[in-house]
C-alpha cells in the first residue's frame, strides 16, 4: 500500500493541541505500519523545522521514532519539503532514512504515473509579494547569515511565531478560488506530460477534481480534518479522514 500526508504541522498551536496532533498521528502510522510500501510525506510535517549543522528543533521524539521504526522493516520513505519545513540539511535522512526532495516530483506507483508536491511556490507569478518571500525563504546566503548571526533559541521563537500566523492565514481563504491555481497548474502540466494522477497539500483543504484533463487530490491539515491519500497495488485511489 502507498500512503500520502501532508500538513500535520508538528508543534504548532497551543501545546495541548500540538501534543494531540502528534498522538493522532502516531496512531496513524501505527494502523499503516503492516502494509505500507511507501510512505509519501508532502510538506509542512512541522509547523517550523530549522536545521544548523548540531542543532535540530525539540520534541517530535515520538514520530521520529516511528518514522526510523518504518524505514527499518523496509518501508521507503519520501519526504518532499513544503514551506514550513524546507529548511532541513541531512538530519532526517540520518536518523529516520528519509529521501528528501525540495521540489516537485513525478513517481511511478502501482502502474500510476503521479506528480507529487507540497503545492507552495507554484503558479505565483500573479502574486509578486509571495513570490519575493518565496525568493527570501530559499536564498542560501540568507539561510547561512539567519544561522549564523542569531541564536537557535530566537530562531526558532521568531520561526514558530511567522509559521503560526502563516498557518492561522488558511482559515478565512476562499478554497474555491484558492485552490484554482494548482489545478490551473496541474491542466496546463498535463498537457505536456502524461501523469494519472496530482497530489497536493498546502491548501489546508481536502478536495477531489476529475477532469478530462487532470485528476487532483488536495490533502487537509491534520489540526482541524485528518485525511490521507492511500494507493493499492492495483492503482486504485482512496482519500480518507482518520478518526
Amino acid at each position: 500500500m502507498y500512503y500520502f500526508v501532508s500538513d500535520i504541522h508538528l508543534g504548532g498551536g497551543a501545546a495541548e493541541d500540538a501534543r494531540t496532533v502528534e498522538q493522532r498521528f502516531c496512531r496513524w502510522l501505527d494502523t499503516i505500519a503492516d502494509d505500507a510500501e511507501m510512505l509519501f510525506l508532502v510538506g509542512d510535517i512541522f509547523d517550523f523545522w530549522f536545521e544548523y549543522n548540531r542543532v535540530v528543533p525539540k520534541g517530535f521524539v515520538r514520530v521520529l521514532g516511528r518514522l526510523a521504526a518504518l524505514h527499518d522493516k523496509g518501508v521507503r520513505i519520501v519526504y518532499l519539503t513544503g514551506n514550513h519545513d524546507m529548511w532541513q540539511c541531512d538530519y532526517l535522512q540520518r536518523e529516520c532514512g528519509v529521501e528528501l526532495y525540495k521540489k516537485p516530483q513525478e513517481f511511478s506507483v502501482a502502474n500510476l504515473r503521479l506528480f507529487v508536491a507540497h503545492g507552495d511556490n507554484m503558479n505565483i507569478n500573479g502574486q509578486p509579494l509571495l513570490k519575493l518571500l518565496n525568493w527570501v525563504f530559499r536564498s542560501r546566503v540568507l539561510r547561512f547569515l539567519f544561522a549564523w548571526l542569531i541564536h537557535p533559541d530566537l530562531a526558532l521563537k521568531f520561526g514558530c511565531w511567522w509559521s503560526g500566523c502563516s498557518r492561522k492565514s488558511h482559515k478565512d481563504s476562499n478554497y474555491e478560488a484558492h485552490l484554482q491555481p494548482l489545478c490551473d497548474y496541474a491542466e496546463s502540466y498535463a498537457a505536456e506530460h502524461k501523469i494519472d494522477l496530482f497530489i497536493f497539500g498546502h491548501m489546508h483543504a481536502t478536495a477531489a477534481f476529475d477532469t478530462p484533463s487532470y485528476k487532483v487530490r488536495f490533502m487537509g491539515d491534520w489540526h482541524s480534518c485528518p485525511n490521507y491519500v492511500q494507493i493499492d497495488g492495483e492503482g486504485n485511489v482512496e482519500q480518507k479522514n482518520f478518526e
